[in-house]
């Protein structure tokens, strides 16, 4: 705990009974106040059963052995997961899917020159981590989607491998074209990686997990501290999921055994070359052999090497091979239909595929959503039924590419456009600060939730505990809304879990989040991610468990009784605004640098240099950039703060009324479609999957998300005309919001819909 935190736990007793009673007699977003009282009794016998030691007991069952896509032991983990929700009272079955996921056949990675040297690509059991050992069932270190392929060529390296390192190496007129290149972990997905290596005319990537971002330079390395040890490796996929998740096969439709399927020459997110991941072991001899420039300091990590650009001397040989058939997954799906509204869904998943045992990702946060639907259990016994559907998802799939949920959404679009209410997602838990991103008009209700639900180090509220951290760590804006607005802000999300296919795709209402913040380690994907590690680092009592089966529960809870949906559009009117102004200086900046670069030009600053340390190209001078027209973008933005604002008040009103049945049914069946309203058919362009107009992972960020991407990106890009189509585009989403705000206003102030001419 840190001192900050150890300061604010002093009145932590005192402050949660004065917020328990405050929250006791007080409203509730989305109830009645006779609604609310009995939500409040519910909801405080559900926290109250979620057992730490259950968790720690389903987390040493379900990562005793690898449980990876297609494994023996990932269908024994999810023949039993349905068993348990089975046995809690649910409805579980297992829907089977058919995809597309390589393996390795053969890996072989070594230098011939200017040395011979074979990197051994393997991760040594450790006897204090029992479950390290169990190499025949383990994956062996790969990326999957890689290309097969058999290349030898000289070494470069890009640093992280993003578009500015390759503006960087070519401003000192280094090439990759026909190069292997070496790139760290870190500063985007690693999908990006190769995917920018081949766009540049690379045939080959290593990527290789440096001590500086993850190793000794952050503290111990395992088996003595938690962080990764000098053979680990970071396993994962480097589909193009910018593009397109799930299976690359089937695009937008369900992976079914009959789904018809792409030949896989035609699938587009296959990666075009070979790659690898390496451990900083196995890298350091091939970065050492490398000559040429010394790399720019900010490219330098923590190896007792002296880091150069190349090409030459090392000239390495990658041999890579794999096993393209498909696999089954098994998804578990369950449900406790609704007492009232069996057409509404709520649905809650996390995913129970690991890259090995995956102790920390995910089973970290699946087994809080098994302690959840075993509360709702206890409950249902007491006479509480959910008066919407719950449908709690263990996704298979996850780690290759989102692919359990993808397929499950893409199979199910058209019920889930219909009846989902709201998706919550979670992928892994640890110990900390509650980390919350989604729907912008959710903001609220999830604040709200987290003052219902107490801190277990702190003894603050989750929610007072995440403002303390904001005004702590964040930058003088950041600090001064933590202090002063009645809402803390959630983030955006990108990609990288599987909330992407409901939100991006389907446009259903959706939250993801976990803790975290005080448990850092470095055994991500690795043989090491397991119950040993667990217990030892991260939350090891299982107090954090806890305390997301209680947030996320009492979220599900929540939503699933209310009498009005608790959307809520300020607040998302409000971050269109600020998303609109980032725009507006994106393209300011882009502007400027563009004029500064061009007069410098003109000036001669930029005359190329021979200096053999450090040389550099002349760039050339670029037109300027045009104004965009943002009014249409402006206009809707002001008429969503204004319908935001007439919302609320016929909300406040219609609760403080008391239930009216008929006009809430219709009111909550127009704010249940609030994200669809932000879809757009054609998609985003050069990937039409992702839909949502304002949130989307970037295509060159992979996990980080692009906020009004279409725009954003087009800028970015310096594609001015298509900036401006995308911005229009933005403008007629919003408004199809606004709308949609407007006509479920006109319900709660029971005004006749106009007829259309």
């Amino acid at each position: 705990m840190s001192s900050v935190m150890r300061t604010l736990a002093v009145p932590a007793a005192a402050l949660v009974l004065l917020t328990a009673a405050a929250r006791e007699d007080g409203e509730m977003r989305g109830y009645t106040a006779e609604s609310a009282k009995i939500e409040r009794n519910w909801e405080a016998k559900f926290r109250a059963i979620p057992e730490p030691g259950r968790m720690r007991e389903a987390l040493r069952r379900l990562s005793a052995r690898p449980h990876h896509v297609g494994s023996p032991y990932g269908k024994d983990n999810a023949e039993w997961l349905r068993d348990q929700f089975r046995s809690y009272g649910w409805d579980a079955n297992i829907e089977e899917f058919q995809v597309l996921f390589p393996t390795p056949k053969e890996r072989l990675l070594e230098m011939v020159a200017p040395v011979k040297f074979t990197a051994k690509l393997e991760e040594p059991p450790l006897p204090q981590d029992p479950t390290s050992g169990q190499k025949s069932e383990q994956l062996p270190s790969y990326n999957a989607y890689s290309a097969d392929g058999d290349v030898t060529a000289p070494l470069v390296y890009a640093n992280y491998g993003v578009p500015a390192d390759y503006d960087e190496l070519e401003r000192r007129g280094i090439s990759v074209k026909g190069a292997i290149v070496i790139v760290r972990y870190g500063g985007s997905w690693r999908g990006i990686k190769p995917k920018v290596a081949y766009e540049h005319g690379a045939v080959g990537c290593l990527i290789y997990s440096d001590p500086k971002d993850d190793g000794y330079s952050q503290g111990e390395v395992y088996p003595n501290g938690p962080f990764r040890p000098k053979d680990g490796v970071q396993r994962g996929s480097v589909m193009d999921m910018p593009v397109y998740p799930g299976d690359p096969l089937t695009p937008g439709v369900g992976a079914t055994k009959d789904a018809v399927r792409l030949d896989r020459k035609d699938a587009t997110t296959i990666m075009k070359i070979p790659v690898l991941p390496i451990s900083y072991g196995d890298a350091q001899p091939l970065l050492a052999a490398m000559t040429g420039l010394v790399a720019p300091e900010g490219w330098r990590g923590s190896l007792p090497i002296t880091y150069r650009l190349g090409p030459g001397p090392a000239r390495v040989h990658l041999k890579l091979a794999f096993d393209w058939s498909l696999k089954p997954i098994y998804d578990v799906i369950a449900k406790i239909p609704g007492s009232q509204y069996p057409d509404e869904w709520v649905v809650r998943g996390n995913h129970h595929d690991g890259w090995v045992n995956g102790a920390e990702d995910p089973l970290s946060g699946l087994v809080p959503e098994l302690e959840e639907a075993r509360a709702m259990g206890e409950l249902m016994k007491q006479g509480w039924k959910p008066k919407r559907t719950l449908v709690y998802a263990a996704w298979d799939g996850e780690e290759p590419a989102l692919l359990g949920s993808t397929e499950w959404v893409e199979t199910h679009a058209k019920e889930l456009a219909q009846k989902a209410v709201l998706y919550f997602n979670s992928d892994g838990n640890g110990r900390g600060f509650f980390g919350v991103g989604g729907s912008h008009t959710l903001e609220r209700f999830i604040g709200d939730v987290q003052k219902d639900v107490i801190d277990p180090e702190t003894k603050l509220t989750v929610w007072k505990r995440s403002q303390a951290q904001a005004i702590a760590s964040g930058d003088r804006k950041a600090r001064g809304e933590a202090r002063d607005r009645a809402d803390l802000r959630i983030e955006a999300l990108g990609s990288g879990s599987d909330f992407s296919p409901f939100l991006q795709h389907a446009g259903v209402p959706t939250l993801n989040g976990g803790f975290g913040g005080e448990d850092g380690g470095g055994i991500y994907h690795s043989i090491y991610d397991s119950f040993a590690w667990y217990t030892r680092f991260s939350d090891t009592s299982f107090v954090y468990g806890r305390a997301l089966a209680q947030t996320v529960g009492s979220t599900v809870m929540r939503m699933a009784d209310a009498d009005l949906l608790p959307f809520e559009f300020g607040n998302l009117a409000e971050t269109v605004q600020g998303y609109t102004a980032e725009l507006k200086e994106l393209r300011d900046n882009v502007a400027l640098r563009i004029a500064e670069t061009n007069r410098q030009i003109d000036d001669g600053i930029f005359a190329a240099t021979n200096d053999p340390q450090n040389p550099l190209k002349a760039p050339k001078s670029e037109p300027l950039a045009p104004a965009l027209n943002f009014a249409p973008l402006d206009n809707a933005d002001g008429s969503l703060t204004r319908a935001a604002s007439r919302y609320e008040k016929a909300y406040g009103a219609a609760i403080a009324a008391g239930a009216d049945p008929m006009t809430f049914a219709r009111f909550n069946e127009i704010v249940a479609r609030a994200d669809q309203a932000l879809l757009d058919d054609k998609g985003l362009p050069k990937r039409p999957w992702y839909k949502h107009l304002l949130y989307a992972p970037g295509l060159y960020t992979g996990y980080g998300v692009k906020t009004m991407p279409g725009a954003r990106e087009a800028i970015e890009q310096k594609s001015w005309a298509e900036a401006d189509v995308e911005i229009g585009r933005i403008a007629a989403a919003v408004q199809r919001e606004t709308e949609l705000v407007n006509r479920a206003t006109d319900v709660l102030e029971k005004k006749q819909p106009k007829i259309q001419p």
